[in-house]
């Protein structure tokens, strides 16, 4: 097997993609990758930072004969042959076609599997700030141009044609490599200078952008491109941050001199570790998660302390926590890690109670933060429930889901002094939060934050298990292995034809312990429920009080009322949502309306498993 490992210039990647001269074997699966992977892969160019490298084989190999297709999002003309097959940076590749080539549309999704069209812009202002406000200055817009909010109601930002583009001085990323046409874009700009520094500044720099590629050529056997093919998807270690930072502390002068030892990271974090122990919850808080907190506050200090015009952006990105200091550790590494102690009882609180339903673990770190902003205040009555409200907000608007670094930035920016009362505008994430009534129709899974938000706000409504005279509280919910049921069962709910999103729906769920749901089994409730009050020893209106704590109304259920049911429960559970989040629910929920029915997501983030606890005992 003979090989070569060529630097080539991205704008030749383009060119090789568009044209089909680079194709993927057919054996490749789908392209997968979401927004925000999408704008921080930008981000990442703009920057100069590598992206890594990208495997490719030579066509015209007796031996080998893939049949191509073509990059997604790429048109050919029939038949035409490539003369390179790409066989590791596909997602890479096709992002970067479809977000730098032809109108910018890129077909992805958001971090929910929601199915979503997104054109990529540059703020060119804050671009020109320099390398560590890029990930500021990147932003995505849907592939209409226009930013909406309030629904579709409200427009936000309108980007729908080139005057519009440089109204508000957004730079479109589909023009970066686009010669002739990105020249025509910048001469139209009423602010001269700052176009002509932006395309000195930021263009030219990516004209001259690299991606080193590993090349097979027509040598190269079968079996080689299989283990090749199989190593590249396995994927290898990444860098690890925390193992980079342990060397670098060992290696500090001044705490040796000090201590007469070197300080081992290593050591600090089981020592973190040990203190988290009596925690179940926070056995999901990872080594970076601890330093991505540490960095917030020390990154947030430095920028509160500089008088300068431009100050010290704050950070929590992977490659900025190399830049912490063993004194900036230090000094953060208890507050720290009291506030993610603190966090489990924030957690508790709210009836989460492991990890497997905690929405969004990367949460906790700017929870953590804002904690240690706070103090003490943290646990007063209006704070508290301010800092509710922005958490409920991050997990029903879903908008904690992948690459939410610059998320953590805002919310321990904003945070602190809103939930204080001060006059200071609502923090990002509470603006940003949204959620349709439709959506309920297509969270049927714990795949889903919102899911399990939706999960612990019914027990914190003070549920009660419908066999035991328990609450779910943390000690019962553990001894009677609690987890989500069904109401209507499975089984009878496709004997009756109900409609897999009713009937899948978490509308139709609620947590029961597990002996309760094996009493249910897969019969109607008219049936179950007089089964439940002969085992538990109760009468119709004790139970019927019980099925209440779950937002139901057991009358529904005893008449094998499905439809009466799912409307009352859909109803109560919205009234919840808007409780938590202090934002109103848009009732979309008829066909012509709906916003986020189970079709608009993608149906691997949807899938259903068989439910093992609901045969029929």
């Amino acid at each position: 097997m003979g090989f070569q490992t060529p630097l080539h210039a991205l704008a030749k990647y383009l060119e090789w993609t568009t044209s089909g001269s680079i194709q993927l074997p057919d054996f490749q699966r789908g392209y997968k990758w979401d927004d925000e992977r999408i704008r921080q892969l930008l981000v990442t160019i703009l920057r100069g930072h590598p992206l890594g490298v990208v495997m490719m084989l030579e066509t015209g190999n007796d031996q080998i004969r893939f049949a191509p297709r073509a990059i997604e999002g790429v048109v050919l003309p029939d038949g035409t042959e490539p003369n390179l097959l790409l066989l590791d940076g596909q997602q890479r590749l096709t992002s970067l076609t479809q977000a730098l080539t032809g109108d910018g549309v890129v077909h992805t999704k958001d971090s929910r599997g929601k199915l979503m069209d997104r054109r990529y812009y540059i703020h060119m202002k804050t671009a020109l700030l320099g390398e560590d406000r890029m990930d500021e200055a990147v932003i995505a817009i849907p592939g209409d141009g226009v930013l909406r909010r309030n629904f579709g109601k409200d427009i936000v930002r309108d980007l729908s044609t080139p005057e519009r583009e440089r109204a508000e001085g957004y730079f479109p990323a589909r023009l970066l490599f686009a010669g002739a046409e990105t020249v025509n874009w910048l001469f139209a700009c009423e602010d001269k200078e700052q176009a002509s520094t932006f395309h000195a500044k930021v263009i030219e720099p990516c004209l001259k952008y690299t991606i080193p590629a590993i090349e097979l050529d027509k040598t190269t056997t079968k079996a080689a491109v299989a283990t090749v093919f199989e190593k590249v998807n396995t994927g290898g270690l990444s860098l690890n941050v925390f193992e980079l930072l342990t060397a670098t502390f060992a290696g500090d002068k001044k705490y040796y001199d000090t201590h007469r030892t070197d300080f081992r990271l290593n050591d600090d974090w089981k020592a973190t570790q040990q203190a988290f122990a009596p925690y179940p919850v926070l056995s999901s808080v990872e080594n970076t998660d601890f330093l991505q907190a540490v960095s917030l506050l020390t990154t947030l200090k430095r920028a509160k302390e500089d008088t300068s015009d431009r100050p010290p952006a704050v950070s929590a990105r992977k490659e900025d926590l190399l830049k912490l200091s063993l004194d900036d550790y230090l000094e953060w590494v208890q507050p720290v890690r009291d506030a993610f102690i603190w966090t489990a009882t924030f957690l508790a609180d709210h009836h989460i109670f492991e990890t497997k339903f905690i929405p969004y673990p990367k949460q906790l770190v700017p929870l953590a933060a804002i904690k240690v902003g706070l103090g003490d205040d943290a646990d007063l009555h209006g704070v508290r429930a301010k800092l509710a409200q922005w958490f409920w907000c991050g997990i029903l608007g879903e908008l904690y889901g992948s690459a939410i670094e610059t998320r953590f930035v805002r919310d321990i920016e904003s945070v602190p002094d809103w939930a204080r009362g001060k006059e200071t505008p609502v923090p990002r994430t509470v603006a940003d939060c949204t959620f349709a009534a439709s959506r309920l129709l297509s969270l049927r899974t714990r795949n889903a934050a919102a899911y399990k938000g939706i999960y612990a706000l019914i027990l914190s409504q003070g549920a009660k298990d419908w066999m035991y005279d328990k609450a779910l509280d943390k000690v019962q919910y553990v001894d009677l292995e609690v987890d989500i049921h069904h109401i209507f069962p499975s089984k009878w709910c496709i004997d009756h034809g109900i409609d897999p999103a009713l009937r899948e729906s978490i509308v139709n769920k609620t947590p029961l312990s597990a002996k309760t749901n094996r009493a249910i089994g897969g019969v109607a409730p008219s049936t179950y429920l007089p089964k439940i009050e002969k085992q538990a020893d109760i009468d119709s209106g004790q139970l019927d009080a019980v099925v209440a704590t779950h937002l139901a109304d057991a009358a529904e259920l005893r008449a094998d009322d499905f439809n009466a049911f799912f409307d009352q429960r859909l109803g109560r559970i919205i009234s919840l949502i808007e409780h938590a989040t202090g934002k109103p629910v848009q009732n979309d929920m008829t066909d012509a309306e709906r916003e986020e029915g189970p079709e608009m997501f993608d149906p691997e983030d949807i899938a259903v498993r068989p439910d093992p606890d609901e045969a029929e005992v």
